[in-house]
């Protein structure tokens, strides 16, 4: 079997369990093209081996996956260097539909900070496991770019409307709130995380559905935040318009109605329209087609003033004080 491991990524087989295991802490797991071909090499070598699963995770408790290395992205786009970014975004994006397409279960182990990529990495697999400490976001309109990885297919197939808030508000979900979205399927927690791989390989022929709730016991699970806020939600989040939405969130004048608008008045208004248009349309197309849009809309995205200020303020100069451009200078529009 070819060698598959770098120092980014670790992999083998282990009894049975292929295990890839992220390992760049100092840069909590963002990925680059490297990772990428390195965990997509390892799941096209064991496709025709005898695996009960797959196991990807982090040798870090800080961070399975804090998305993409968004700022090596910004990088390629100053120095003129499309094809960089192309390479980066195309083998993510196949990457995420390997995963979707997997023959045998891939199992996510979500311990620390999941966002962006490594949604990407997690949800389209078929088991999302999260700990205590898991943080889980699509922060993107906060950068000046739109949730992509799949995500215009997956975010409009939570329940309500959740899906659309997540995606425009960046809003960050525990454990209790993943798991009542879907986005997780199991909860397990950190101290029996590290146990999954093993409990996998010495029950090849129970279900993994089993193996991960008996390693959940009867550990408790705090009520979810997002579900007493399911109702507001729904209601203002599943206006046909972003105008709507805030209006909506006007007439409510709760804490959560308050807050959730500071949230969208700090994103960028180009990406604010960028990702209400992608999510309103994606309920109605494959992951394939979703992934593909996703990718036409990289490749002018990442050259607009809102994406390079969004991730100097917020990666570069940490100063978090972007000054978006407003819609009326135009954008990106939407592949038809």
């Amino acid at each position: 079997m070819a060698d598959t491991t770098t120092a980014e990524v670790l992999a083998d087989v282990h009894r049975g369990v292929g295990r890839i295991l992220l390992n760049r802490p100092k840069a909590l797991n963002a990925l680059t093209t490297g990772m990428v071909a390195a965990i997509d090499r390892a799941l096209a070598a064991w496709e025709h081996t005898p695996l009960s699963a797959v196991v990807l995770a982090s040798t870090n408790t800080k961070a399975f996956c804090a998305g993409g290395d968004i700022r090596t992205i910004r990088e390629h786009s100053l120095a003129g260097d499309v094809e960089a970014s192309e390479r980066f975004f195309a083998s993510e994006y196949r990457l995420n539909a390997r995963i979707a397409e997997y023959p045998v279960p891939v199992v996510s182990l979500i311990d620390g900070l999941c966002m962006g990529g490594g949604l990407g990495l997690s949800i389209h697999g078929t088991f999302r496991v999260v700990t205590e400490s898991a943080v889980l976001a699509m922060p993107e309109t906060g950068i000046g770019f739109f949730p992509d990885v799949g995500a215009s297919f997956f975010l409009p197939r939570l329940p309500g409307a959740i899906g659309m808030y997540l995606g425009l508000t960046g809003h960050r979900l525990d454990a209790a709130d993943a798991l009542y979205t879907g986005l997780a399927t199991h909860f397990v927690p950190a101290d029996r995380l590290d146990a999954v791989g093993d409990a996998l390989a010495d029950n090849p022929g129970d279900p993994v559905d089993v193996v991960l709730n008996r390693l959940a016991g009867h550990s408790p699970v705090a009520e979810s935040g997002l579900a007493k806020a399911r109702g507001d939600v729904d209601w203002t989040f599943g206006a046909p318009t972003l105008g709507e939405i805030e209006k909506r969130l006007r007439h409510l004048d709760t804490p959560w109605a308050a807050a959730t608008l500071v949230a969208l008045e700090s994103a960028s208004p180009q990406s604010l329209e960028i990702t209400h248009a992608l999510l309103a349309r994606g309920r109605q197309h494959t992951l394939r087609e979703c992934l593909g849009t996703e990718l036409a809309l990289t490749r002018t995205t990442i050259r607009t003033p809102d994406f390079l200020e969004g991730v100097r303020a917020a990666l570069v100069d940490k100063d978090r004080s972007p000054n978006w451009r407003s819609v009326s200078h135009g954008g990106p529009v939407l592949p038809t």
